[in-house]
């Protein structure tokens, strides 16, 4: 029972998003609309982890069997804080200087 309270979260907060979404759509809306559908779309995901936690494949791999290696998973995060940070600098670069190079028609 107490895992039933814990989980009937998602659902409910997936009907109530839902609803705002819809409400927001009929108001002519444009950016809560997207951020609603976005929403939408984790609790999704959401549900879905819960609903299989902790089994990778139903019932013969957990999360823990199906994970790599501690030193593994450290290798990648620390190439992760090194590589991302120029990842996004590199794009935030190339936006700023291609900034107003397009007309209003586009790419096309």
């Amino acid at each position: 029972m107490p895992g039933v309270l814990a989980t009937a979260q998602v659902p409910l907060l997936t009907i109530i998003i839902a609803f705002l979404f819809f409400r927001r759509l009929q108001g002519g809306a444009t950016v809560a609309p997207f951020l609603l559908s976005l929403a939408i779309f984790a609790l999704g995901f959401a549900g879905l982890g819960i609903s299989l936690f902790p089994y990778i494949v139903p019932d013969s791999i957990t999360i823990w069997d199906a994970a790599a290696p501690e030193r593994s998973q450290l290798f990648m995060l620390v190439g992760t804080v090194v590589i991302m940070p120029m990842i996004l600098a590199y794009t935030g670069w190339s936006y700023w200087v291609f900034r107003g190079k397009v007309g209003t028609h586009g790419y096309h």
